[in-house]
């Protein structure tokens, strides 16, 4: 039997598979954070920063587990936009489309910037705008061809950081096995992990300081939620998606910090340097370097990927629900919003133009992930306000749900009591304190925004 949405040529076409999904979800979870800011991480909480992971996955586990009943609870939800606007009403729509299109713009550039960085390793004397031009170029051209394509490439990509973290993995662990001997005299050894001060070496202080970055890490785990239109059996292949990230979560996060710090005492792991890198040139693996640094702009090259497809999405529901201009509902032949796809990209261009406008990135980056972490938990945090009001206005459905959210209201409250927690950590820190008193300049932006397009109708 087909889906109402299939048969349509106005409608998006459930053309992902489930291998698609899978990987799209793996993708999402694992960002340009674990590569290369985990060594930032490891020095700000030492061995404590495997429990901050763990947490911070544990809560968007429930998160999405929440978005999983929702979208399966009414197969007309294309996302978690048309669900907010069901249940909390349109401003909400309104709201989490134009702040998740904005998270990914955001998201994006940064990726953008780090593709320009990371190009620059193997083409020193380039201009640092050229690749990242090109990189939004080529993304485009992928992306207005099919959605199978954009499915293809996302699995390929996430494929090689997948590679890569197992590599580590065992590369690791056999370091351990073997009792290896660094160069100044260090034994791998998993005591490494609480021999130089126990599990919390920094302190309460330390740990609650490595969840600011850790949280930046995990962006994109819902991307799932976007993808719910154009995936194929969406009963049987969105649960198998979710279910399967603490699985991920403890296989790529935990693991591979395990590893590294066994490996590598947590005190000698230099906070500016990718902790990837450093283990492989250990092992003596010369190509290390050039191998990470082609996993790392693969990293970032998904993750761009990720953010052009959703952005481009986003406008289209918003557009469906009449929160964007019309033209976003547009669809080329090959049932892509080509317009929301370019209007994405354009704003993409614009921010890697920063590249070549601003010199010190680095104070940039921090501003922008703080921002775009921020502006994330606002998100997840409307997936749950969404359930709430499901669970009140639709208990009917519930009761039928074959995928009920467990822990129901109950955890929807632990999880958002969570995030209010993170943001008061963010206000410990300078740089990340002046993200957060920024964010309010893009609610009061919408909210205005909202207030006009609702005189206008």
């Amino acid at each position: 039997m087909t889906h109402p949405l299939e048969s349509n040529p106005e409608h998006l076409r459930r053309s992902l598979s489930n291998r698609h999904l899978q990987l799209i979800a793996i993708g999402g979870a694992i960002g340009t954070g674990l590569f290369m800011g985990s060594g930032k991480t490891i020095s700000l909480a030492g061995p404590s920063i495997l429990f901050v992971y763990l947490i911070i996955g544990v809560m968007l586990f429930f998160v999405m587990r929440a978005m999983g009943e929702l979208l399966l609870s009414n197969l007309q939800y294309k996302s978690f936009i048309d669900f907010s606007t069901d249940l909390l009403g349109p401003w909400a729509g309104f709201f989490c489309g134009w702040t998740y299109w904005f998270c990914w713009i955001i998201t994006a550039i940064a990726d953008v910037i780090a593709i320009a960085n990371y190009a620059q390793f193997w083409m020193p004397t380039l201009a640092p705008w050229i690749p990242a031009v090109l990189c939004v170029l080529l993304l485009l051209a992928l992306n207005l061809t099919t959605v199978r394509l954009f499915g293809e490439l996302e699995f390929w990509f996430a494929l090689i950081k997948i590679i890569a973290i197992c590599a580590l993995i065992v590369v690791g662990f056999g370091m351990v096995a073997w009792a290896f001997h660094s160069p100044d005299g260090h034994v791998a050894s998993l005591s490494n992990l609480w021999n130089d001060g126990g599990m919390f070496p920094m302190g309460v202080g330390g740990f609650f300081a490595g969840f600011q970055i850790a949280v930046f890490a995990f962006v994109g785990i819902e991307l799932v939620g976007t993808t719910a239109a154009e995936t194929a059996d969406p009963e049987r292949n969105l649960p198998k998606a979710i279910n399967s990230i603490p699985v991920r979560i403890i296989i790529f996060y935990v693991l591979a910090l395990v590893v590294i710090m066994s490996v590598t005492p947590w005190r000698q792991v230099l906070p500016g340097k990718s902790p990837f890198v450093e283990l492989f040139v250990l092992a003596g693996i010369p190509a290390a370097a050039s191998l990470i640094n082609f996993v790392v702009l693969t990293s970032a090259t998904s993750s761009a990927n990720s953010g052009i497809f959703s952005t481009s999405r986003m406008l289209y529901g918003l557009a469906e629900e009449d929160h964007a201009p019309s033209t976003f509902k547009r669809l080329s032949k090959a049932a892509v919003p080509s317009r929301g796809l370019l209007f994405s990209c354009l704003c993409l261009l614009g921010g890697a133009m920063l590249v070549y406008v601003v010199p010190n990135l680095v104070t940039a980056f921090t501003l922008v992930t703080t921002l775009s972490a921020i502006l994330f938990m606002f998100v997840w945090s409307l997936i749950l306000c969404s359930y709430i009001a499901y669970r009140k206005k639709r208990p009917e459905l519930h009761a039928v749900s074959s995928y009920k959210m467990p822990g129901g209201v109950l955890m929807c409250w632990m999880c958002m009591a969570f995030f209010a927690f993170v943001l008061v950590l963010l206000t410990l820190q300078a740089d990340t304190r002046q993200a957060l008193i920024a964010s309010p300049v893009w609610f009061a932006i919408l909210g205005i925004a909202y207030l006009v397009r609702r005189k206008r109708a």
